[in-house]
């Protein structure tokens, strides 16, 4: 079994900057996929960034492309996701994700199999 603990999450202005931090635990936990995704009361799930698990290939969702950044520790067992440049549109549960099955990176929530509590994000204007 694999265990997601999030933290970070917080309330910023317009403009400001959050880190995000996804600690994993279990067997092989170095050896998976990596993402994260956020979700609101109004909102499908949306994919935010996914990582490989050696740190080479990533990819982002349109709407944070060039603010957010995904990377890995993998020493540390520990996934992270800086936010610069935050906008009002980025408040949002965010989710850290976990695939034992997917090796290339991915935007669909039902190829991870592992999920965290979720952290809340608000930005405010």
């Amino acid at each position: 079994q694999v265990w997601l603990v999030e933290s970070g999450g917080g309330l910023v202005q317009t403009g400001g900057s959050l880190k995000l931090s996804c600690i994993a635990s279990g067997r092989t936990a170095y050896g998976y996929v990596a993402g994260w995704f956020r979700q609101t009361p109004t909102k499908e799930r949306e994919f935010v960034a996914s990582i490989t698990r050696d740190g080479q290939n990533t990819d982002y969702g349109d709407s944070v492309k060039g603010r957010f950044t995904i990377s890995r520790d993998n020493a540390k067992n520990t996934t992270y996701l800086q936010m610069n440049s935050l906008k009002p549109e980025d408040t949002a549960v965010y989710y850290c994700a976990a695939s034992s099955r997917f090796y290339g990176v991915t935007e669909i929530p039902g190829h991870y199999n592992y999920w965290g509590q979720g952290t809340q994000v608000a930005v405010s204007s």
